[in-house]
């Protein structure tokens, strides 16, 4: 994690800091990396790896306490800490993506108190390499639409399909999109009630059933635990519905429709409706449009089961925001890691426990070794 040496100390100038900020961070990824999820954890398991951390740290201030961890990550700045955090992404994955990059928004609950709200966070997730490129923390006194194009600037998307719900269906989110050499799907609610009508139209049951004549539909179907869902996904070429002054570069038009049936209860139809600035076939929509929904089980899910974010309650300054983007750099390096490969598959969780006990396979992880004789 040499990208850590590049933040900036926020301490105070000339002030005799007994904890080196570089040998702090260490310690949170390790300790989080190891099943660790809170400040006091993070002490905790390191408290107990003294002599394994003197192997690569030199440690002359000793052990950071809970109070210090929680303090440092109180004024760290978090764009110097974003700004590390994508450099050592940006050396994982390629310059030029593919596939779909899911930008979607998640309230970490617990980091709310009787004066403030809890802190939302939009996160950027490449859905083929499975790994999280980017968060932006939304103002409090503002949403997402201001958020997602601040971290689509910040990221190299070009190539990628982005994927945002309806919240990120606006002109100059398309737009920034486009800027970026990259191309959009966007979600259409009822935040753009005349787009939304016009898809409406496009996709009527007349309409729908000529383009399944034509090819342009596809399906599927899940079943599991008595629970039995049907998907269709109808596309259709932009011929003039959808005005490309006001949504720049918008060439193909999508609709979604699902059925769930539990035991023997059977839900209404719903559907959703999209537009998008690349041509895709209507089994490459149904992908995208899936990979999209992934984000949920394959980063919020994890952050909330897994790390307990939800459950974390560390409120001031900038220790929330902090702390939720510690948890996503862990969560990359489980999800690159390969040394458990001929274990066949293994859970997230595993692997952390894994880590947790397994002094070699921790450091190969983080690909470290001892540098001193400490």
């Amino acid at each position: 994690m040499s990208c850590l040496a590049q933040i900036e100390d926020p301490r105070r100038a000339g002030y005799a800091c007994r904890h080196d900020l570089q040998e702090i961070q260490a310690i949170a990824v390790c300790a989080v990396l190891c099943d660790m999820n809170s400040f006091e954890d993070m002490a905790f398991w390191a408290e107990h790896k003294v002599a394994w951390l003197k192997r690569f740290l030199k440690l002359k201030g000793g052990i950071p306490s809970h109070d210090t961890f929680n303090r440092v990550f109180r004024i760290l700045d978090p764009r110097t800490f974003e700004d590390a955090f994508r450099r050592w992404v940006g050396g994982i994955v390629p310059a030029v993506g593919s596939g779909t990059l899911a930008v979607d928004g998640k309230t970490v609950r617990g980091s709310g108190d009787g004066n403030n709200g809890p802190i939302h966070v939009v996160s950027a997730f490449a859905t083929d390499c499975g790994l999280v490129l980017g968060q932006q923390k939304v103002d409090g006194k503002s949403n997402e639409i201001s958020a997602i194009p601040e971290l689509l600037d910040a990221l190299l998307i070009k190539g990628y399909l982005v994927s945002l719900d309806a919240m990120g269906c606006q002109n100059e989110i398309a737009a920034k999109i486009l800027e970026k050499k990259a191309d959009y799907l966007l979600a259409v609610k009822g935040n753009q009630p005349g787009l939304q009508s016009t898809l409406q139209e496009r996709f009527g049951l007349a309409q729908r059933q000529a383009l399944e004549q034509a090819g342009q539909y596809a399906q599927c179907t899940e079943q599991s635990h008595g629970r039995f869902v049907w998907q269709g996904f109808w596309v259709a070429p932009n011929a003039g519905d959808v005005d490309t002054a006001r949504w720049p570069g918008c060439r193909m038009l999508g609709m979604v429709e699902s059925l769930r049936k539990v035991g023997d209860k059977e839900s209404e139809p719903e559907r959703r409706y999209y537009i998008s600035s690349r041509v895709l076939s209507a089994q490459a929509f149904a992908s995208a449009v899936r990979a999209h929904w992934g984000i949920e089980n394959n980063v919020h899910w994890m952050l909330d089961v897994n790390f307990r974010e939800d459950a974390a309650t560390v409120r001031k300054d900038n220790a929330a925001d902090n702390l939720s983007r510690l948890k996503r750099i862990v969560l990359n390096l489980l999800k690159v890691e390969t040394a458990t490969a001929s274990f066949g598959k293994v859970s997230l969780a595993k692997k952390r426990k894994l880590a947790a006990w397994d002094d070699g396979y921790r450091m190969a992880m983080l690909g470290i070794t001892p540098d001193h004789d400490g």
